[in-house]
């Protein structure tokens, strides 16, 4: 049996909001049987202009009935001229009451808080829009960081893109992750990102320099994590003194070259363990990490999960899985804050 999507989109609702998760349920429906079916629905029926100008065709919110297995609210810049639009705002909650699940992405999260959808739930929405949701809305539990939220049935997302990965979650939530990888990589987007992980990748959290030899360094610390990428070996590849880099490079990108350093090799550790079959201890060398226990520390505080549970989870189960899979750091009684002896150069450079 299909499972029935219906997305919410009202004039000047972003695209992508509905096109990307409409997309991915539309390829899941290609691989399972039965999938899913995504209708399109407005106040009014007709065209609807997102906000880049583009229009799509949506049935009338007023005659949609019940069941609906998924409702998926968009967001847009427009979302605060709707927010008083009780015909849009009632709609919603009506249809909310005749869906197994709730969600919405990016700012949307407004129209689900409006109809008191989200009182006494935990939600996110894009970063920009979290103080002001979290002051408008007392009742809302607001956490600007993660990529997306499951409370109950009532899911929310960050920003526009994140509502993929919120599709590639309901796909695997229903489906298996399995699924939601061939997903993902049928459209060949970035494999299914877990909710936990925050908004902010290395390159969103980080400022592009100003100056054309630290976008050069930066690129390179992306590119080359295993190698010494402490502030002395940093400050030399650039041509500054230590101190004179550390405040540069700090200034322009938001930054200290330390914790891009970190984030950069939390990523590469991340690419590694969703695409290779290395061991814990290789994944830890090769993205410069150093040990798996700085791994297991590292992983924890940017992804929120051990780096066995992502792999199992975002990896295709074909591949064998590394015997040492477990964590040396849990195997050994050690807490995720805690420092190892060996594997941090460059993640807690001396600052002056």
């Amino acid at each position: 049996m299909q499972r029935r999507v219906v997305i919410v989109v009202f004039p000047g609702f972003q695209l992508l909001d509905m096109a990307g998760p409409a997309d991915v349920f539309a390829t899941a429906a290609l691989l399972v049987r039965g999938g899913y079916r995504v209708e399109v629905v407005a106040v009014r029926a007709g065209t609807v202009p997102a906000g880049n100008g583009v229009a799509v065709t949506a049935s009338a919110l007023g005659e949609v009935a019940g069941p609906i297995d998924t409702l998926l609210v968009a967001g847009g810049m427009s979302v605060p001229d709707h927010l008083a639009d009780r015909e849009l705002v009632e709609g919603v909650l009506r249809l909310a009451g005749a869906a197994r699940r709730i969600a919405s992405v990016c700012n949307g999260a407004f129209l689900l808080a409006e109809a008191g959808l989200l009182d006494h739930r935990r939600a996110t929405t894009h970063w920009l829009a979290a103080g002001e949701l979290r002051s408008r809305y007392a009742c809302v539990e607001v956490d600007a960081d993660p990529l997306y939220i499951e409370d109950g049935h009532v899911w929310t997302s960050a920003g526009v893109l994140s509502g993929v990965d919120l599709a590639l979650a309901l796909v695997a939530r229903d489906h298996g992750h399995e699924v939601a990888r061939d997903v993902a990589r049928g459209l060949v987007v970035y494999l299914h990102r877990p909710g936990g992980q925050s908004q902010f990748s290395t390159p969103m959290r980080a400022l592009t320099p100003r100056s054309e030899p630290l976008r050069e360094l930066q690129a390179y610390i992306d590119a080359h994590p295993a190698a010494d990428l402490s502030v002395p070996a940093l400050a030399l590849r650039a041509g500054m003194s230590e101190r004179h880099f550390s405040r540069v490079f700090t200034r322009q990108t938001g930054l200290s070259p330390g914790r891009y350093v970190e984030l950069s090799r939390a990523e590469a550790a991340r690419r590694l363990l969703e695409v290779t079959d290395h061991p814990l201890d290789t994944v830890a060398r090769e993205s410069g990490l150093g040990t798996a226990e700085t791994l297991y520390r590292v992983f924890r505080r940017h992804w929120r999960v051990s780096p066995g549970d992502h792999r199992r989870r975002f990896r295709s189960r074909d591949r064998g899985l590394p015997s040492n899979e477990r964590s040396p750091a849990r195997d050994r009684g050690l807490q995720p804050n805690e420092r190892s002896s060996s594997g941090d150069r460059g993640l807690q450079p001396k600052e002056h």
